[in-house]
Formats: structure tokens, sequence, C-alpha cells
């Protein structure tokens, strides 16, 4: 395990309990929780993008915040719903974000989940082509997307306005190295598959929409293997990322043990739903003291064949509380799956 990151879904609302009352709430406590993870030599700060839900939505602006007020941490998302996307429009973005950060921008992106609007892409202005499925459609968004990345040429030159240059213009700004940096959000084995021949690194979540009857776990690290494989025989010149998710709670005092003492027998088993019609299998969450989490996450076959683990926070719990879960994570429970701080000049 090379590095850990945070998993924020960025959820605000007026519920119990909740730090994050409003958009700005979730926002700006976004912004303070990356300076935080920071601080304590977490190695990234992840941010879920949904629509029509009272979650982040839009994250280029939220990330190149965060790439202002930090110098080290990865920033990205995971994941981006490229149905929703205009990929020209999204690789100045991108570019823009990654050049503020000088390049630690990590950038999930996928088909995208269940949401609450039907055909919500279409509001935006995107409809699948004739024969197409939405699939299909943020597969050739995320097509155009990539190329732009690259500096290709993706719109006619005007000579008149353009120093008499002709042929095709490239989106401006360009990040180099981007590309490398581009994650999808698989939740199958044969998608994966798909990202490794293509070149892009594998994101995989808490689900997969498939089931075999294995341990999600094995599932998942028969996805991880089939994506390295996949990745050799493309004969891709730089090395592939990958990163599982997981919900890791450890119980330390008194606070952890009221909010998370039932998550412990309710969620401490794999679970088995269906999602767009196809069945799927949800790992489990691991609450606990943090050296049975150690242990637990040891056994975990995903977690030790992925370079890099998300750990999926309560965001609203607001910023003290999860820099604190944070910390915990990153002084008992990680250092037990090889992981260390990257700035060992900062201890904790």
């Amino acid at each position: 395990m090379e590095r850990i990151g945070f998993l924020s879904f960025g959820h605000w609302g007026p519920g119990q309990g909740s730090q994050t009352r409003t958009a700005a709430d979730a926002l700006l406590q976004g912004i303070e929780l990356a300076v935080a993870a920071e601080e304590l030599g977490v190695d990234g700060a992840f941010f879920r993008v949904h629509h029509f839900a009272r979650q982040q939505a839009s994250p280029f602006p939220l990330l190149s915040a965060i790439a202002a007020r930090t110098s080290r941490i990865e920033i990205g998302a995971g994941v981006i719903d490229m149905r929703y996307e205009n990929p020209l429009y999204m690789a100045e973005e991108a570019a823009a974000a990654d050049l503020i950060s000088g390049g630690r921008l990590q950038l999930g992106i996928s088909r995208g989940s269940p949401e609450p609007a039907l055909q919500g892409a279409s509001a935006f202005g995107y409809r699948p082509q004739p024969g197409e499925t939405d699939a299909d459609m943020a597969r050739r968004h995320t097509d155009t997307f990539r190329k732009a990345i690259t500096g290709a040429g993706v719109a006619q030159a005007d000579p008149r306005y353009a120093g008499g240059a002709t042929g095709l213009l490239p989106v401006q700004p360009q990040s180099p190295g981007l590309a490398e940096r581009i994650w999808w959000g698989a939740g199958s084995r044969k998608t994966a598959v798909w990202a490794a021949e293509l070149g892009m690194n594998l994101m995989s979540s808490t689900l997969l929409t498939e089931d075999t009857g294995v341990p999600f776990h094995e599932l998942q690290a028969e996805q991880i293997q089939l994506f390295r494989e996949a990745w050799a025989a493309a004969g891709h010149a730089h090395a592939p990322r990958v990163s599982v998710s997981r919900s890791v709670l450890p119980i330390v005092d008194d606070e952890d043990k009221y909010f998370f003492a039932g998550s412990a027998l309710r969620d401490g088993r794999d679970q088995v739903g269906v999602i767009d019609g196809l069945t799927a299998r949800f790992g489990k969450s691991y609450v606990g003291p943090p050296d049975l989490l150690a242990e637990q996450l040891a056994a975990d076959t995903a977690v030790q064949a992925a370079d890099t683990l998300l750990l999926t926070v309560p965001n609203q719990l607001g910023v003290e509380f999860n820099a604190k879960l944070l910390g915990n994570i990153a002084k008992y429970v990680a250092p037990a799956l090889g992981w260390s701080r990257k700035d060992a000049g900062n201890l904790l």
C-alpha cells in the first residue's frame, strides 16, 4: 500500500447532527479537510460527483481551490459521470486545475451510477446518438476528452484570427502528463480490462456490478489481476495505478463508539443487491478497534493488490471529526498495510 487518501461524497443537508447544512458548508469544509489531511501525511483528497442531489457536483472549482491551499496532496474525483460532460470544456477545466496544482490531479471518470434524475444527462443537453446506449455516449465523451488533453487538434483554425495558422487547433491550456493520470471507475472485470487496454488507471469501488458467489474482496482482486494482465499485454510505456475504496472506521474513543458501534454489527459483511438491473456485490465496512482493522485489512486481498486505498469519510460529521478519523487510520492502521507517510520530516 503506497498511498492512502480520503473519498468524500460531499453530502449536505439539514439532518440532525449535520455539520454541512448548506452547499457552501460542504465545499468549504472539503477544502479544509484536504488541508488537514495533507498535514496528517495523507496522500490524496478525492470527491465523488453526483448531479441533481445534495452532494458535490462541480469538481473543478473545488479541486482548484484545494490545489491553491496545498502543496503535496494528490487531488481528484472519484468519479466524474462522463454522460454529463462537454469533453472539450472539461479538458480545459482539468488542465487548468492540474496546472494550478503543479501536476497533482488524479482524475477518476466513468459511465456514472444510478441517479435521482430520469435521463439527467439529457437535461444538460447530452443524448445518445442513434444506436448508442448511455454507456456508449460516456465512452465517446471520454475518447474526445482524452484526445483533447494530449494536444490533439479538435477545431479548424480560422487563418484570419489565428495568425495565419491552418489545420486543427488544440484546446488550451495543456498540462503535460495529465493523460497518464486519468482513472476509469470500473464496476466489472470486463470494464477493467477495457480501461487497461486504453491505458487508463483503475479506480475500483466498494461494489461490483456482478456476483460470482465469492467474497467481494476476492472478486475485486480478480478484477485487479485481469487489469494488470491486460495492461502488460497492451505494452503501455508507463506503470499503472490501482485504487480501491473502503469504509474504515476505527473506534478509539466514546465519540467514535457513539457514531459507529451500530455499523460494526450492521455493515460488517458483504451484501448482494441489484443496480440498473444487474446483480451487484457490495463490500463490507471495517469498523472496530484499530488493531482489529489492521488485521482485517491485511487479509483483504484487493487492498493488498492495490497501490492506493481511498477511505470513504462521513463528511457531514465535520472537519474536526474526519481529521481525527484520518489521523487514527494513518497512525494505527495504515502502517500495518505497508504504508508510510512521504513527508518524513513531519511526523505524526
